[in-house]
């Protein structure tokens, strides 16, 4: 069959785009702001990639169209898709027709962690013997790819909450069926589509609903509205983490299940979101067979997910990190990890609000608080229909706004000196910020 991909260069879909290429079938595709690393995966795949969304692709005369949520509503192509009543599908029902279906799916749902969790519960598959595929989003370093199909009956998914496809506007996880499923944390995000916080719970709760009575919920303890979610009905048992009932991690690094003492964990990670996110991992793996030694074990040798805390270079004397955070919780919790690391050298932090809640300037006023333990602040304001300046100025002279990103490359090299440490963060390619930092701090 010959699969014909709109929005191919999301996380999401160019995973799709790689099972299914792993599946057999042919697969070509469409996107615009193409950028890696998904680029450079689909590239060496052999997948083939058509630049914007002229409606001459019908020629190509796929089979299916899959249809990435990117795409709406007035987009050239998918408009001569409807009027010539050719066959089209959602990424996530594709996905469940054509390989989940017969798996036994292990979902990792929540606001932040999804990627690097997800990561860590296929590799502590994989060194347990299980061989699992996965669909993850991002590109995991133990594997080198974002997704993979097996013959396992085991598959690991980074579980979404964000909606299907303009013609479906459930949640994208509500397809996938699975039997074990972790919910890390939830707060609200995803302004474009959600009115509140509680309009998420009920789309989590759907979640909740469709995992079997003998499926397992790995739950964090410490989140209330994890706990509103499953009081609204659970039909499933629930190990629990982040308490001291449940999975927990001592100052030591051992870890517990209650008072059983499983082992020490010993890794190049940092920060407690980090630690939650392998005490999951852990339990989830369990379910699957696993023992938890065997997680711990695999967890010592866990490289994590590109673009999370990704060391891109030094030049000057200055390292340069880069990072997806594009939330106020994950970037004060990814510079508290950057603290860890270097001390009380300077954090120079560089952030472009890209994300759709951003540009909305939904979380405006939880920027400066989320920024407020990096040395310096730089933000790219290009493109926002809000005002960084008037959100920053609680940081006073320390948070420079630039909407040229000459400028603001500049200004970034002209105030680092030797020992600082530059944390990139932005969803999306920022320009190739990264490369520019380094010639001119070289």
């Amino acid at each position: 069959m010959h699969i014909h991909i709109l929005g191919i260069c999301g996380t999401f879909m160019g995973g799709i785009a790689a099972l299914a290429k792993s599946s057999g079938h042919r697969v070509t595709g469409c996107d615009t702001a193409v950028y890696p690393p998904m680029s450079t995966q689909l590239s060496q795949l052999g997948i083939e990639l058509i630049e914007g969304y002229d409606p001459s692709q019908i020629g190509l005369a796929p089979d299916l169209y899959v249809i990435g949520n990117v795409v709406t509503r007035g987009n050239p192509l998918m408009e001569a898709i409807m009027d010539r009543n050719l066959p089209y599908i959602s990424g996530p029902q594709w996905l469940h027709e054509a390989i989940l279906g017969k798996k036994w799916v292990l979902a990792v749902a929540g606001t932040h962690g999804k990627t690097t969790t997800t990561s860590m519960l296929s590799w502590i598959l994989e060194e347990g013997g299980l061989n699992p595929g996965f669909l993850i989003g991002g590109v995991a370093r133990n594997f080198e790819v974002s997704a993979r199909l097996t013959d396992s009956p085991f598959f690991v998914i980074e579980a979404d909450e964000y909606d299907t496809a303009f013609f479906d506007k459930r949640s994208k996880f509500v397809h996938y069926h699975p039997r074990t499923v972790i919910l890390n944390n939830l707060e609200y995000d995803h302004a474009d589509i959600f009115p509140d916080l509680a309009s998420i719970e009920t789309q989590f709760h759907h979640l909740v609903r469709t995992i079997p009575s003998s499926g397992l919920i790995v739950a964090n303890g410490n989140e209330q509205s994890i706990r509103k979610v499953l009081d609204r009905g659970c039909w499933t048992p629930v190990d629990w983490f982040g308490t001291d009932e449940g999975w927990h991690i001592e100052e030591d690094s051992m870890i517990r299940l209650g008072e059983e003492k499983q082992g020490k964990l010993s890794w190049d990670l940092v920060g407690e979101h980090n630690r939650n996110n392998a005490l999951a991992a852990i339990a989830a793996a369990r379910h699957c067979g696993i023992p938890a030694e065997v997680g711990i074990r695999a967890l010592s040798n866990f490289r994590n997910v590109k673009r999370r805390l990704e060391k891109r270079g030094t030049a000057g004397g200055v390292t340069v990190y880069d990072d997806f955070a594009h939330h106020p919780t994950a970037i004060s919790t990814t510079i508290a990890g950057l603290r860890e690391i270097c001390g009380k050298n300077r954090i120079i932090a560089v952030l472009e609000p890209r994300s759709n809640t951003m540009k909305l300037g939904v979380m405006k006023d939880a920027l400066a608080s989320s920024l407020q333990d990096a040395d310096l602040v730089f933000c790219y304001s290009g493109g926002l229909g809000w005002d960084a300046e008037s959100a920053l100025s609680p940081l006073g002279e320390k948070a420079v706004v630039k909407s040229d990103l000459a400028q603001l490359v500049k200004a970034i090299a002209d105030a680092s000196r030797p020992g600082d440490n530059i944390l990139v963060m932005s969803n999306g390619g920022f320009g190739g910020i990264h490369e520019k930092l380094l010639a001119a701090l070289g």
